[in-house]
């Protein structure tokens, strides 16, 4: 078991519970997570390849044109893992620019789908670099709307380090737990602004055995998930 499959694993646990809904995974990580979802606790779970063909496993099962993707981002019925080049405690993202919007100092991928997806269904995000110019006291910009600035489900931020989420009375950044060999103390270094962080912090679950043989033997055999973990 490395770090990148209990990023995997953790990565799965986001959609635990969703039930018949489109994962849109940003990321191989994001989408091994999904994709072992799909095979072991989520079994109707819908994933898309990212083009137009839905998929179960390796086999393909349906199709769903790009055009219709917004009926249902429209209606809820949709979990997204993206990517956030800055994130704040609120769950506000950012992947457009650095510095001030007006004349920034680094341009990035722009806005995108950011804010219709924070504002139509759940968002989760995945961070393969867990440092604090990434998770930051203000984002720059905001591009996915956090849980100060709507009514919004930013369910879980999973990074290399730790698994955090907003079960806070004020929707603000928490600790969930710290993987296996990172403690709270280099989660919370690496982290911008003050986490709120329990009593009692647990690690991060481990694949089981079957697990394990998915990911290492049909999801990601050429082991790709290691280079993604920064």
């Amino acid at each position: 078991m490395t770090r990148a499959d209990v990023c995997v694993v953790a990565c799965a646990e986001a959609w635990r519970g969703d039930g018949a809904l489109l994962a849109s995974p940003m990321g191989l990580i994001p989408r091994l997570g999904a994709q072992l979802a799909q095979l072991t606790f989520a079994p109707s779970l819908v994933l898309s390849d990212g083009e137009a063909t839905l998929t179960y496993g390796d086999e393909v099962e349906g199709w769903l044109p790009y055009r219709a993707v917004f009926g249902v981002v429209a209606a809820g019925t949709r979990h997204v893992m993206m990517g956030a080049s800055q994130i704040d405690r609120f769950g506000n993202q950012n992947i457009s620019c650095v510095g001030d919007w007006s004349r920034p100092t680094r341009q990035l991928l722009g806005v995108r789908g950011a804010p219709g997806n924070t504002v139509n269904h759940t968002t989760s995000y995945w961070v393969p670099r867990h440092e604090p110019r990434v998770f930051v006291d203000h984002v720059d910009m905001v591009c996915g709307v956090g849980h100060d600035r709507g009514a919004v489900e930013i369910r879980v931020v999973v990074t290399n380090l730790a698994v955090l989420d907003f079960a806070t009375p004020d929707r603000s950044m928490r600790l969930r737990s710290v993987h296996p060999g990172v403690s709270v103390a280099e989660v919370q270094a690496a982290t911008g602004f003050p986490l709120t962080v329990p009593v009692e912090v647990p690690v991060t679950r481990s694949p089981t055995a079957s697990e394990s043989a998915l990911i290492r033997d049909r999801l990601d055999p050429d082991g790709r998930r290691e280079k993604e973990i920064r």
